[in-house]
């Protein structure tokens, strides 16, 4: 509580220097904060191509493929960059850290408002082609606000983990991105959970991400409420609590030596 209070308290700096972040990322290229959205769109269109016209896969839970496709890599998409971005914070606002006065507790926070303004841009792209597939959008699809919060809760809480350890040893960042490579694919993102053996899926279960990715696809395909799923609702706010708090604990130890080694 008293984190959220501090960051309550500084959400103007927060939101000033998010934007700033988010316009100094591409300053100086051609097509300015349009790279931002090129390559996660490239990244869709390739895997489309490749499972739905080389592979051609068949529809998935009676849904075009590329629907069920695109509500579980959105999220990835979303996870991934906050992550990495997270990961390096301290490292990349290191001139920032040797300043006395000045609250580092809200760096992590900051790269993951910037790639929350890029989740929003791909969450009204995903709801326009469930509308050009001509797939109805229910009430179920607020749910996509809930689940996003929990991709940020998560992915912050890994962040304050992540990020607090970068400064002491910089093959952190390194390892987050093979961590994620391999993480995309044993979340079912491309590959649907069903093929599996039960024993297997309850193995592939225990992944939070799974249970991000399962939810966008409950809100927009099954039409299921997350509260329908309570054990997996409970598992996720249990990990990820854990998480959140192992996260902050390291970073508050670790914090007044960030300027030592910088």
């Amino acid at each position: 509580m008293e984190l959220f209070k501090e960051l309550y308290h500084s959400k103007n700096t927060i939101i000033s220097m998010a934007k700033n972040d988010f316009k100094n990322k591409y300053a100086g290229s051609y097509l300015g904060i349009t790279w931002a959205f090129i390559q996660p769109l490239l990244t869709i269109v390739i895997y489309w191509f490749v499972f739905q016209i080389g592979f051609r896969t068949t529809p998935v839970e009676n849904v075009p493929f590329i629907v069920w496709f695109i509500c579980g890599i959105i999220p990835w998409f979303y996870f991934s960059e906050s992550l990495i971005a997270g990961t390096m914070s301290v490292v990349e606002y290191s001139y920032i850290v040797k300043k006395v006065m000045f609250n580092i507790n809200i760096l992590p926070l900051i790269k993951i408002v910037v790639a929350t303004i890029l989740h929003l841009f791909f969450i009204i792209l995903l709801l326009i082609i469930c509308l050009a597939v001509q797939m109805p959008i229910s009430l179920h699809s607020i749910q996509i606000v809930y689940y996003s919060m929990c991709i940020f809760i998560l992915a912050l809480g890994l962040s304050y983990l992540t990020s607090s350890l970068v400064p002491f040893s910089k093959d952190v960042g390194q390892v987050i991105t093979v961590i994620l490579q391999f993480g995309f694919w044993l979340t079912p993102i491309v590959w649907n959970q069903n093929i599996l053996p039960s024993t297997w899926q309850y193995f592939f279960k225990m992944n939070p991400s799974y249970y991000i990715v399962q939810g966008y696809r409950d809100a927009l395909i099954n039409k299921i409420w997350f509260w329908e799923r309570p054990i997996s609702t409970l598992y996720f706010w249990i990990v990820t609590g854990i998480i959140f708090l192992l996260g902050r604990l390291i970073f508050k130890k670790l914090k007044p030596h960030f300027s030592d080694v910088l």
